[in-house]
């Protein structure tokens, strides 16, 4: 409650939060928009293989030219202006940087750069959840022994939904259910590149006219990105994914308590303690009223059977949307502002040592798998591609298959053919096992079970 306050307090000392980004992409340019008015923040360095591009991303978002002119690390931080950079190993060395935020959306680049500021004694906030889907509860696991704090981005939906579980369980509530919203229809599993933008509505000409990634967008459509972001919750929350996977059921705000729980008690879930996420869009297509496609949302009960009717009629006489029951209810966010609310993350890491979100075990995991049939070697293009889509799991699920992670299934080749809708294995594809992001997922994967 008091971020700010801390924040002024440094920022009257002239002892900022001193913040290198990774990554000027989207989700990296709406937070330096925010950055620039935020006090007791120094941004040293922007670190992007593209330094055209984070410079054009920093001019987009208001900052003035001799802002980030700066020649050195040093120079930065003597005179309060920004670095901007190729090399983000240095910015992760430096002793001008105290926080390191990765927004990559690279796999292998999170995990190399969560480890070299576990080694460097660098606090991380995670915008990359690929990496911390692929290999967070390592990742953080390792953090805590290096005294650093390992963070789920806050704007990011996993950080929000986390931050939804804890109000809920603080409060003595049981949680039934936590999550998040999308457009889902069966179908979109298949989509690929090529197929993407119909179902968002874009023209050709819109497409052509825009800056649009056809593979990012794909991930969003065809499930992968989900099960990303439900299996970072459910790691950093101790939340299972059912047996089967994401269910998607259509669902809007008001029938959240309805529909988000026990089968046994008329709802969709097989028990309580899911992460699930709910589609905007009925199987037929037809929209859900009051949807909640950009929000998140989490569904509790009373824990105890003898205040369960007390709390009832607590519901009742606060206007909360309950199920038919009285006995669940839910609380949601309908919108989340990505980047924008980075800010939260780095002030909680940097002033309070606490991430927004951190696994805290390997509960969930994405496996890659076939969206139609695959021959033997057809080369795998990964998340948002035409090969592949992302499966939710529950971890022991994963290990007992020999599941391939989706973060892992890009630039291999398949060994056996595989047919459509099939979760691939280790053994369907020729891996490098001296690759630094294989290793650390294998080492997860022995160390981390359970």
């Amino acid at each position: 409650m008091n971020l700010h306050r801390l924040l002024l307090a440094r920022a009257a000392a002239q002892r900022p939060l001193r913040v290198a980004l990774i990554g000027a992409g989207k989700f990296g340019a709406m937070y330096l928009a925010q950055a620039r008015h935020t006090p007791g923040v120094h941004i040293v360095a922007v670190a992007d293989l593209d330094p055209a591009r984070a410079r054009a991303s920093l001019a987009r978002v208001g900052w003035p030219g001799e802002q980030f002119a700066a020649r050195s690390l040093a120079d930065a931080a003597q005179h309060g202006t920004t670095l901007v950079t190729d090399d983000a190993p240095a910015c992760i060395a430096a002793g001008e940087v105290e926080i390191v935020i990765d927004a990559t959306g690279h796999p292998a680049a999170g995990i190399r750069h969560a480890l070299a500021c576990c080694a460097q004694g660098k606090h991380i906030v995670m915008v990359n959840v690929e990496a911390d889907a692929l290999a967070g509860p390592l990742l953080a696991q390792r953090a805590r022994a290096a005294g650093i704090v390992y963070s789920l981005a806050y704007g990011d939906q996993p950080a929000l939904i986390c931050e939804m579980v804890d109000w809920c369980r603080t409060a003595g509530f049981e949680v039934v259910a936590a999550g998040k919203g999308t457009k889902y229809l069966p179908a979109y599993h298949a989509s690929t590149p090529d197929t993407v933008w119909p179902h968002y509505g874009f023209t050709p000409e819109m497409v052509a006219a825009g800056d649009f990634n056809a593979k990012m967008f794909n991930s969003f459509l065809d499930g992968t990105k989900s099960a990303i972001e439900m299996a970072a919750v459910a790691n950093a929350t101790g939340l299972a994914p059912a047996p089967s996977g994401l269910a998607f059921p259509p669902c809007g705000v008001d029938d959240l308590p309805r529909v988000l729980r026990p089968r046994d008690e008329g709802g969709q879930l097989d028990e309580a303690g899911r992460v699930e996420v709910v589609s905007s869009v009925e199987r037929d297509g037809r929209p859900v009223f009051r949807d909640l496609r950009w929000g998140v949302y989490v569904t509790f009960r009373a824990g105890d059977a003898r205040s369960e009717d007390y709390v009832r009629r607590c519901f009742r006489e606060y206007g909360f949307a309950t199920d038919p029951s009285g006995r669940y209810a839910a609380m949601y966010k309908p919108s989340h502002a990505i980047g924008l609310e980075l800010g939260i993350s780095v002030a909680s890491a940097g002033l309070r040592r606490e991430p927004t979100g951190q696994a805290i075990a390997w509960h969930a995991d994405v496996v890659a798998t076939a969206k139609g049939d695959l021959a033997a070697g057809e080369t795998l293009d990964g998340e948002g591609g035409y090969t592949v889509y992302g499966k939710l799991m529950p971890a022991a699920a994963s290990r007992a298959l020999g599941g391939l992670p989706l973060g892992l299934a890009h630039g291999v080749r398949l060994k056996r053919a595989v047919n459509a809708a099939q979760p691939l294995r280790w053994d369907d594809v020729a891996f490098d096992a001296n690759d630094d992001a294989v290793k650390i997922r294998r080492e997860m994967e022995a160390d981390c079970a359970g």
